[in-house]
């Protein structure tokens, strides 16, 4: 994996239409962005036409990245991860809870490989999300991990939609808080 500062430098080049800059950008972030869109649909064919549209993406908003408001990988994976979860919302061919494997949330803990390759923002958002309530560490896994909607999260936790959202609100604010990022609106 290339250093933030070289992804930054290699956006910076795409912004400008550099198409050995896109490979090589491609090249050192591609597993990282599939395992994550993977993850959500536990697809390979879908997981696979996601990260085309959301590499297509990239290029298309290479010169819109911001590196003050976020880490290259993190804006690309927002992409991508953004991209898998309206795939997932639009798929009508079965619910999400007909999935056996999409009812499980993330496991306590990450592999020893995943944990090794962890950053320490990562490192802090997990410990953040530690600190809440059980219910309310599933609940935020499934809806910004597994790409759940709030009406399966409604269904799941046997609530209005309303209260859904207003679990998540306080969550996410509870983890800004923790973080140190309670001045940020949502």
């Amino acid at each position: 994996m290339l250093t933030p500062a070289e992804l930054v430098w290699l956006i910076a080049a795409v912004a400008k239409g550099d198409q050995a800059a896109f490979e090589r950008l491609y090249a050192a972030t591609r597993a990282k962005l599939f395992g994550v869109v993977l993850r959500i649909l536990r697809r390979q064919d879908l997981a696979e036409e996601v990260i085309q549209e959301a590499y297509v993406k990239i290029w298309n908003n290479a010169g819109q990245f911001n590196p003050a408001l976020a880490s290259p990988i993190t804006w690309m994976v927002s992409i991508a991860r953004n991209r898998a979860i309206d795939v997932v919302r639009k798929k009508s061919e079965s619910s999400i809870e007909e999935e056996p494997a999409a009812m499980e949330v993330a496991a306590d803990s990450p592999d020893p490989l995943a944990r090794r390759e962890m950053t320490e923002e990562l490192k802090r958002l997990l410990e953040c999300v530690g600190r809440l309530e059980p219910d309310r560490q599933k609940l935020v896994l499934l809806a910004y991990y597994n790409g759940w909607s709030r009406e399966q999260l409604a269904a799941k936790f046997e609530a209005p939609v309303n209260t859904v959202k207003t679990w998540l609100r306080r969550s996410m604010m509870d983890i800004r808080e923790c973080l140190g990022l309670s001045g940020s609106g949502s």
